[in-house]
């Protein structure tokens, strides 16, 4: 029996590897066909069931050096988990590594920001209790995230800052006599109270809680760094405050000094660095929390219950409970709790929820009705057709969640130092003290200094500096009908220079209205063409007879069916009403009927010039009107236009219109670009020519027809008011039929890869000028740590500041 499977190729390196592969399957016995495809990673390999099987497939792929897992079982491939106990980047950046080193994981992404594993899995090598042991043995947690619910999630973050909230009071109120000494002596004050501050016993009283009570977080997550063979960011806090406290309690029994002097004591700097760190840690952990707001307000669009009808009677039940074929009531005003089908009744729906659109959608029985959508008027009853994780907003909320989970190639070159950044540091704050004592036989110094090197170093920012931007980057284009799937697109996004897009549906309306009838034969009335046309184009399925139609019924009421008829493919359509023989469409099936259309053919071209496809109406072998239908632009259209140019995008039209016609439309909204007579396969290749002749291209479209395009495209945009497998396709879904939603999406790229851009600026600045000041002996080690606390904080601050952006204001200028 003849099968068809599609295989994720890993290690690929460039189209080699693939052409390798692909001449390995195609060797074995039973394949008949095996295509490698290098850009999407992916083996699709036809063969006979009976001769070979996935096994050898896989075996093939390994032997050759590459990693497979079977894709046609996708959504049992793929995991998150949600992850606990990572302090800094190079604890996302450990558990990545292990993850990935891991035999059965073909891809694993760890996000600090939103503490989530998103893990790619071969079912047959590896389980996903395995993966989880393989994290705790790091010294972390690891629970699936689907067993996390929302309210947990928020529980458990809500819990931590508690937790870190006490734990800075008690670190601060045992810190704040230590700091007051050093001021006091600073001063040179003296008094009974300065006596007791400065008494080295009272100092390591009020410290050590400090140190190992408080601080024995950072203790036990660096022993597990250190358990695994790397290091983090505890591994530098503890290091630093252990040298000063230990350096310190041995000068309080060992170090001798003149009567009247002061031992050197560095406690203060212990307990102050820690109870900075917690104060930054719970910034930190304040600031993250808001970064995923979005999802709040979409999750706060839900129903909560809904009045469904059981056993004859109306109950209300939560929105949990609701099954697919229930058959629920909304009553005016009502939040409609599920998506479904209106079996009776009728209202207006407010949609602008997911629309934009703030004017309510008339609907009526066999419409459909989308869940968190609000009943505007009447009552009426629908049957539940998607239900829980399969509705509308759920779908949303998890396309966010995922693009906030996810990662922009521009993250790599932070996972790549935040790998080796701590034994860098480490390394460096050893050279600092050996250096330090050997040019000035200085131990105090020497410490001090490398202290400061450990404690100033951070490699949080470096973590935190692209997720948190990605997290309220698509959480602010969520909030404005702007769905981007991912890091990498977002990223992608801001590379644009040209954008495609489809005339139909897309610049245009979708759905073309007659605009002119003109009567070639004085024997016929106009409205008696219209009756006949109508007629003719009643059992029409071509977008074109249906206006034809439709226009008929509006302005005529009933239609009756004709007495024959037959549809001419790419030509037009034949019918018989009334014994008179009736001819509709183009040019060419008018000449097959031997029908003269010399005296037309400029009335033709002036209606083409205008945008308008013209069809030809022959009765009985003589020419009898013109009929003209428009596609009518959408509102936004021009505007959109004039948009995109401004921020210096090219503006491109496809369109499988003819010349005239096409140019006609890309006139009326400004595109001096236009692709027409481009039949729907070959969309993908003009896409293709565009991506070869130099540019980043964005393919915007809302049909079937499109998806190929959308997939070839840089950026895929589909317009969320078209076809699911457009949307499928597509990397970045506009929800609104809006156009001005484009450059909307551009310029929120754009904005947040400047957000990204700065925080990284600033997380390899602060590191770079600040760990050679330590070095040097210019930085108190209080300051060090001081400044280490707040450089993270400043990065997630400055991810936040995106939450004022408004994309879908107009923009004068390129932001």
């Amino acid at each position: 029996m003849d099968r068809k499977e599609s295989l994720k190729i890993t290690g690929m390196s460039c189209a080699a590897c693939a052409a390798r592969i692909e001449k390995g399957l195609n060797k074995l016995e039973g394949v008949k066909q095996a295509n490698v495809n290098f850009a999407v990673e992916k083996a699709t390999v036809e063969y006979d069931d009976n001769l070979t099987d996935l096994g050898k497939f896989q075996e093939t792929i390994k032997k050759l050096g590459y990693g497979v897992i079977k894709e046609s079982s996708k959504s049992g491939n793929k995991v998150e988990l949600k992850l606990t106990g990572m302090s800094c980047a190079a604890c996302s950046s450990k558990i990545e590594r292990k993850l990935n080193k891991t035999e059965g994981i073909a891809k694993a992404a760890v996000n600090l920001a939103t503490e989530k594993a998103n893990i790619e899995y071969d079912l047959s090598t590896v389980k996903v209790s395995d993966i989880i042991k393989t994290i705790e043995r790091l010294g972390y947690g690891a629970e699936k995230a689907e067993e996390v619910n929302r309210d947990t999630e928020k529980e458990q973050r809500e819990k931590e800052i508690r937790s870190l909230k006490l734990s800075l009071i008690v670190s601060a109120v045992l810190s704040a006599p230590l700091v007051l000494a050093m001021i006091l002596g600073m001063l040179k004050l003296d008094s009974p109270v300065l006596s007791l501050l400065h008494n080295e016993y009272f100092q390591l009283i009020i410290t050590t809680p400090v140190q190992f009570i408080i601080g024995f977080r950072f203790y036990k997550h660096a022993y597990y760094a250190l358990k695994s063979k790397s290091a983090n960011m505890d591994v530098l806090i503890a290091m630093g405050t252990s040298a000063a406290y230990f350096f310190s309690l041995y000068n309080v029994f060992f170090e001798e000094v003149q009567k009247g002097m002061m031992k050197n004591l560095y406690f203060e700097a212990a307990a102050v660095i820690i109870t900075l760190i917690l104060l930054g840690k719970y910034l930190e952990a304040v600031a993250k929390g808001k970064t995923s707001e979005a999802i709040k307000k979409l999750m706060g669009l839900q129903a909560k219950t809904a009045r469904v009808l059981r056993n004859g009677t109306e109950e209300d039940i939560p929105i949990e409970d609701v099954l697919p074929g229930d058959i629920v009531v909304v009553r005016p005003g009502e939040k409609i709790p599920v998506d479904g089908k209106i079996l009776e009744g009728n209202s207006s729906i407010d949609e602008s929820m997911l629309t934009g659109e703030s004017l309510p959608v008339e609907k009526k029985a066999g419409d459909f009705v989308i869940g968190a959508t609000i009943n505007k008027f009447g009552t009426f009853r629908f049957e539940a057709t998607k239900v829980g994780k399969d509705t509308a907003l759920s779908q949303i909320i998890r396309m966010v969640e995922d693009a906030q989970g996810s990662k922009a190639p521009i993250q790599k070159i932070a996972d790549k130092v935040s790998g080796i950044f701590v034994p860098i540091v480490v390394a460096i704050a050893l050279l600092t003290f050996v250096i330090w004592l050997f040019v000035t036989g200085d131990v105090t110094k020497a410490i001090v200094s490398a202290v400061a090197v450990l404690v100033i170093a951070c490699p949080c920012s470096l973590g935190l500096a692209t997720p948190t931007a990605i997290m309220v980057g698509t959480g602010k284009g969520a909030e404005n009908g702007i769905l981007i799937k991912g890091g990498e697109h977002l990223e992608m996004a801001y590379k644009l220079n040209a954008v495609v897009l489809d005339k139909t549906g897309t610049i245009t309306k979708g759905e073309p209205e007659v605009t002119d009838i003109v009567v070639l034969d004085n024997t016929y009335e106009k409205m008696e063409i219209l009756r006949l046309a109508s007629i003719t184009e009643k059992s029409s399925e071509h977008p074109l007879g249906v206006a034809i139609y439709e226009y008929g019924k509006k302005e005529l009421g009933k239609i009756n069916d004709p007495d024959k008829f037959e549809a001419i493919p790419g030509r037009g359509v034949l019918s018989v009403i009334d014994g008179k023989t009736i001819y509709i469409g183009t040019r060419k099936l008018m000449r097959e009927q031997g029908i003269d259309i010399a005296s037309v053919g400029a009335g033709i071209e002036r209606l083409e010039d205008e945008g308008k496809t013209a069809m030809l109406m022959s009765i009985d072998n003589r020419l009898t009107a013109l009929i003209a239908v428009a596609d009518t632009l959408k509102e936004s259209s021009k505007e959109a236009i004039q948009e995109l140019k401004s921020i210096g995008i090219e503006v491109y039209m496809i369109t499988g219109d003819n010349k005239r016609t096409a140019n006609a439309i890309a006139k009326l909204v400004g595109i001096t670009n236009v692709l027409a007579e481009v039949l729907p396969e070959n969309k993908a290749e003009e896409v293709e020519k565009l991506k070869a002749s130099g540019k980043i291209v964005a393919m915007v479209g809302d049909g079937i027809n499109d998806a190929p395009a959308l997939a070839t495209a840089d950026i895929g945009m589909a317009v969320g008011t078209g076809t699911d497998v457009a949307i499928e396709a597509a990397d970045i879904t506009l929800m609104r039929g809006d156009l001005r939603t484009i450059p909307a999406a551009i310029r929120l790229s754009r904005k947040t890869m400047n957000k990204i851009k700065q925080n990284l600026f600033w997380a390899f600045f602060y590191n770079i000028i600040g760990i050679p000041f330590a070095a040097l002996g210019l930085l108190n080690p209080m300051i060090a740590g001081g400044a280490m606390a707040f450089s993270s904080v400043s990065v997630v601050a400055n991810s936040l500041s995106l939450k004022g952006f408004k994309p879908m204001e107009t923009r004068k200028k390129n932001n």
